[in-house]
């Protein structure tokens, strides 16, 4: 039998067929001895063959072969005795929420997760959620972010999960999709799939004020079926992201204003760091690139791991 992940809680998996039926699902041990240094060998997303077995009253799957994947969306896994963590696979999108505040988006968090997405061949939109609570300067700085990737080529919407804001706009480029949501806990990332879908009625929580952080109200990630031939993945907040598999030759290429430089560098192994006649270095002291960028990549080739939390455009 054929079918696709639905849910994924680590040791079980939700299987949908093409004919609708669903069935819980377990995963033959030989995929954990295969080389996948993943946490989980198997994603949401996932096309799967399995086969049904009984025990007692019960009958339940097993997978016994995933099929190859057109992309997926991968960080460092916390569980460091892994290496990795594939938060969704086959997708035509994914939508990054970001929030200025409770809790603070920052850029080079936003570069890493766009880096990433270039390189496994997702499609981003980033979506900058709650406008409604911003003063005329906070707004201010959410239109320089968003012009910021606009000039790269990202589409970027500003939005309100609670007041519903354009997002009418983002519902009707789902249409026909698999879309997957994703940022930090707290960005209203339910709470957008529930405007979307009430009927759906995820859990939301609120901003913990100690820390400024959301609390973490989807364990799984989990993909729904809506009307209009949508498909939507909720997946867990995002607290880092850890680069996966990327040499720092080829990083610079995920930065799409970066590699479109490159061809005018005067070594093709420039690294855009300290090299002479470097055209990204170039453009930049030209003001003809953002510095935010820059930074990010610079944290990013030079193996900064943890700099999540940094605003690169601040000061500059």
């Amino acid at each position: 039998m054929k079918g696709t992940v639905y849910k994924s809680t680590g040791s079980w998996y939700t299987v949908k067929t093409r004919e609708g039926e669903t069935y819980d699902c377990r995963i033959k041990g030989k995929f954990r001895i295969q080389g996948i240094k993943s946490t989980n060998p198997v994603a949401v997303g996932d096309e799967v063959s399995f086969m049904l077995e009984d025990a007692g009253d019960e009958t339940f799957g097993i997978i016994t072969e995933i099929e190859d994947r057109k992309n997926y969306i991968i960080r460092k896994s916390v569980n460091l005795s892994k290496q990795t963590h594939i938060i969704a696979a086959n997708l035509d999108q994914v939508f990054l929420v970001v929030t200025l505040n409770n809790p603070k988006t920052y850029t080079n968090f936003i570069d890493r997760f766009l880096a990433t997405s270039e390189a496994y061949d997702v499609p981003a939109v980033l979506l900058f959620n709650k406008v409604d609570v911003y003063d005329p300067e906070e707004l201010g700085e959410i239109k320089y972010l968003a012009a910021l990737y606009r000039d790269i080529g990202y589409t970027c919407i500003g939005i309100s999960a609670k007041t519903g804001k354009n997002v009418d706009k983002v519902r009707e480029m789902m249409k026909g999709k698999t879309s997957m949501f994703a940022g930090h806990s707290g960005v209203g990332k339910s709470t957008l799939i529930n405007y979307i879908a009430p009927d759906l009625a995820l859990k939301t929580a609120e901003i913990s004020a100690q820390h400024m952080q959301g609390q973490h109200t989807t364990t799984f990630a989990e993909m729904f079926d809506l009307e209009d031939d949508i498909r939507i993945i909720d997946t867990p907040g995002i607290k880092g992201f850890g680069l996966v598999d990327m040499e720092k030759e080829e990083i610079g290429d995920y930065f799409p204003e970066f590699f479109e430089l490159k061809e005018h560098c005067k070594f093709n192994n420039c690294l855009h760091l300290d090299e002479p006649h470097c055209a990204v270095k170039e453009a930049l002291d030209n003001d003809e690139l953002a510095w935010s960028r820059y930074k990010s990549y610079v944290a990013m080739v030079t193996g900064e791991e943890d700099t999540h939390r940094q605003d690169n455009y601040q000061g500059v």
